[in-house]
Formats: C-alpha cells, structure tokens, sequence
C-alpha cells in the first residue's frame, strides 16, 4: 500500500498528518459578504498569495448567501482535491456541507479567515490575523479528520426518514442568547470582530428573555429547565474567541452541549466574565452534556445558529449528531506528542 493512504470506503483517504504535496488542485471560493462585507478588501491579497503558493488553483466567487454549498459540491463532482473557503466560520460550513453532501470522503477542506469570528480555524490553531501565514499553511500544512456535526429537523408531522431535512455543520449550533445576539450584531454599524460580539452581547445580557428546553442525551440522561442559552458544539471556541466548552476537540467523536440556566442580569453578567476565560463551567448554573447524539425539545420550533448562520427548525424537536472523522481539513501541522485523536471517516 502506498505510504500516506488508507484503503476503506468509497474511496481512498489520506492518512492523518499526511503533508500536502505538489500538483494536488485546489478550487478556491471567496465570499465577499463575509466579515459583514469587509472580506472584499483581502480577495486581491489572496489571489496573489495563492497564486504564487499554489501550483493548480481555480476560482469562485459567491453569488449569494449559501452559494459556497453549491459551488464546493460542483468541485468535488468536477474532481477537485482541496476546496477552500475564503472567510468566516458561515463560509467554511457551507463548503463543509457541499463537501460532506458530495459523499467523496477524500476530497479536503481548506480554510483561509477572513471574517468575523473564525472560531473553527481557532481550533486548528490559525491566526485569523495573518493572510500570508493562512496560505503557508494551505500549502504545505497537515490533512487532519475532523468530525462534522449534522442537525435534522422534521419537515412534517410524520417522522419518515424521507421528511427529515438535515444540514451539516463544522463548529457549533446556538439556540436562545446566542441567537439574539447574531441578530443584534446584524444592526450594527461602526463594530467588528470580538469586540462586536462582546458590545452586542453585553446589551443582550440585559434584555434576552430565556426559554423553555428539553436536551436528552440519546440512550443517557435528560435534563428540562428554563435556559439562558444552549449551544452544541463541535468545537471548543465561539462568538469570537469564548472557549464555551473548553473540553471539547473537533476530533473527539462527541458533540458537547453547554446549558446554562436563566438568571438575573446580573448573575447573567457573571457568567458573561466568566466564559471568556473558560470557567464558567464551574457555575451551578451551567452543565456540559457530552454525547453524539443529542435530542432537543422546544415550546415551539426554534431559531437557532449554525456557525454563525440564524435559521428557522421546522418543528419544535431537534436532533443533532456528530459524524466522527467526516472531513479532511488542511491544518498547520501538529506538535511532536500532541494526543489530538485522528477518527476513520464515516459515510453519510
């Protein structure tokens, strides 16, 4: 067998680490929209760094929200080996659910940060910063598997499989405060970047209402409460840069669900501090559920984010699950001993 791949499924995948090589192609998307508009002004600085760095590349840019899913799905089809999303964490996870869509478990993601929160290049260790440092990496980086979650929601009051619609995510899914405060960003015009999501998140503090929701673990425990905010993730960081489940690793094979219950403004603005540095977990307010698959039960059917995208379940119940291993993903290469674990694909 040829060093650097590994024989099983629908196709053959490359090892985990394995160091890009020449000749590979790549398909490259822009998303000028991304960063609230302001990744328009680094595509020229991107397309000149790729163009040197890269020896086969193409290009796209987005028509339209969610175009990138579309256009990542065309390049796997037409045979493409990387495909990079250039911006934000919205960005990457259309592309991922082209990818994943696509079902050729070989073909990798390549991310290049040039939008608002980046939280899912914080957990491969990119500096969302440093354009030049980005496309070092896209270059002659590492392929690790990473898991990919998928969130499903009935599209009708009967429950068989082919009413269910499902969408695939890299980082994580928000329902209640995080929601608002995606919504309130929206509206704002001299902010961007953490400090953004802090100023609007510190207004929401004081005016979100909570909510009512039921999170089951499948086969484990069930919790029911009024929350704060509930978030899935697939990843440690969001919003940003908070570390809201600090125990959790892209390639775990668990999804991790932070609930935090209702309170006052101010035990809410306690929290607030708290989860910047990763210790609100500490709270009696808050518990992680681990598990990779979870069930959620709402009042009605909520607005929820995914990846930084509001979007509008179908129904009250929501289930999310974790595909461990689903997706390579060019990463800069890990340090000598690292532990992070490295899954089988799994097919979709």
């Amino acid at each position: 067998m040829p060093g650097g791949v590994v024989q099983g499924g629908p196709a053959d995948v490359r090892a985990p680490g394995e160091l890009l090589t020449a000749g590979r192609r790549h398909f490259v998307i822009f998303n000028p929209a991304s960063g609230r508009g302001r990744g328009r002004r680094r595509i020229d600085t991107y397309r000149r760094l790729l163009e040197d760095a890269l020896d086969r590349v193409d290009f796209a840019t987005t028509a339209g929200p969610g175009h990138e899913r579309d256009l990542a799905r065309r390049a796997a089809d037409d045979g493409y080996d990387v495909v990079v999303g250039v911006g934000g964490d919205g960005t990457w996870s259309n592309v991922a659910d082209g990818l994943v869509a696509s079902g050729r478990v070989d073909v990798v993601l390549g991310v290049l940060p040039n939008g608002t929160g980046n939280d899912f290049g914080r957990n491969l260790g990119f500096d969302p910063r440093n354009a030049a440092d980005a496309v070092a990496v896209l270059a002659k980086g590492e392929v690790r598997r990473v898991d990919v979650g998928r969130v499903e929601s009935a599209s009708a009051a009967d429950r068989s499989p082919d009413l269910w619609e499902s969408r695939h995510f890299l980082n994580l899914v928000g329902f209640g405060f995080d929601v608002a405060v995606i919504d309130a960003a929206a509206g704002a015009r001299f902010l961007k970047g953490e400090v953004l999501y802090k100023v609007t998140a510190l207004q929401q503090l004081f005016r979100f209402e909570g909510f009512r929701c039921e999170v089951e673990a499948v086969g484990g425990v069930r919790r029911e409460g009024r929350h704060l905010m509930l978030t899935v993730s697939n990843g440690r960081y969001f919003g940003g840069g908070f570390p809201i489940a600090p125990a959790a690793d892209v390639s775990d094979g668990r999804l991790h669900a932070c609930r935090i219950s209702d309170a006052g403004p101010f035990t809410r603005l306690r929290l607030f501090n708290l989860a910047e540095r990763g210790r609100h977990v500490g709270s009696e307010r808050v518990e992680i559920v681990d598990a990779p698959h979870l069930r959620l039960r709402f009042d009605a059917p909520p607005r929820f984010e995914l990846d930084g995208d509001v979007r509008h379940a179908r129904e009250a119940e929501v289930e999310v699950r974790v595909l461990p291993g689903a997706l390579g993903v060019v990463a800069p290469a890990l340090e000598a001993g690292s532990t992070a674990a490295h899954s089988a694909p799994q097919s979709t």
